[in-house]
């Protein structure tokens, strides 16, 4: 196949996939196509549709390549679904989701020691919209498990990966949220890496934590901040606490 007739394929197949579709699944369909040369054909569609004023473009996020529409085209967007009055990830829902990205993994007792409040209802709720996931068990009293986030949370915040994330310095002059009892230094999460953990019960919940977040701390984890990218239409109504 000539360059000319592979790219309307790529189109097609990230149109119908709505996913992010990576290169070994393009691969996969485009058989005769060696990689490189599908890795140097999507990136000229990117500068083609970048070149075209056109008001779809084509995005490199979490692990592949779709095609998604230009932020430039959002107000029209908007007006078309009614975005104002669409339901949003609550505040709870995005702080747990900070937490967790930070700290990852982190079990519902840590969650909740920062949170100060039980987080069972916010876990549920950002499992079943796929944001969160159970990446195992902490090796402690009681094995609780530890949760992390997943591919969709990188799609939902435009996020490459998880190091797109902003560094916990660049975090902490935004927001002041390297605080005692809040997200870790960067020099203690390496520490904590090597460290023996200290045990913990499954159920602990915010009886047990050392101790509440003031609300100079809470307005730290300002979810509007720690996100700013983030595209909270693109998730259902949520009634989590």
């Amino acid at each position: 196949m000539e360059d000319h007739e592979i790219k309307p394929v790529i189109e097609a197949l990230m149109f119908v996939s709505g996913d992010p579709i990576s290169l070994d699944r393009l691969h996969d369909v485009l058989t005769g196509v060696e990689k490189p040369r599908l890795k140097a054909l999507l990136g000229e569609l990117m500068e083609e549709y970048t070149r075209s004023n056109r008001g779809l473009q084509v995005v490199e996020i979490a692990g592949g390549y779709q095609l998604t529409t230009r932020i430039e085209m959002a107000p029209w967007i908007k007006e078309m679904e009614k975005i104002k009055s669409a339901a949003r990830l609550s505040k709870p829902g995005l702080e747990t989701l900070a937490i967790i990205a930070y700290k990852q993994p982190a079990t519902r007792a840590e969650i909740e020691q920062i949170r100060g409040v039980d987080a069972a209802g916010v876990l549920k709720t950002l499992m079943e919209r796929k944001l969160v996931k159970i990446v195992g068990r902490k090796e402690v009293a009681g094995r609780p498990m530890m949760y992390g986030t997943t591919r969709e949370f990188l799609q939902y915040f435009g996020l490459s990966d998880l190091t797109a994330l902003p560094t916990l310095k660049e975090f902490s002059e935004v927001t002041g949220a390297e605080r005692e009892g809040e997200l870790p230094t960067e020099e203690s999460a390496a520490a904590e890496a090597v460290a023996p953990e200290s045990s913990e019960s499954p159920d602990a919940g915010p009886d047990s934590a050392a101790e509440t977040l003031s609300e100079p701390d809470r307005e730290a984890l300002e979810p509007e901040t720690i996100f700013s990218g983030s595209n909270p239409s693109s998730a259902g109504e949520s009634s989590e606490s």
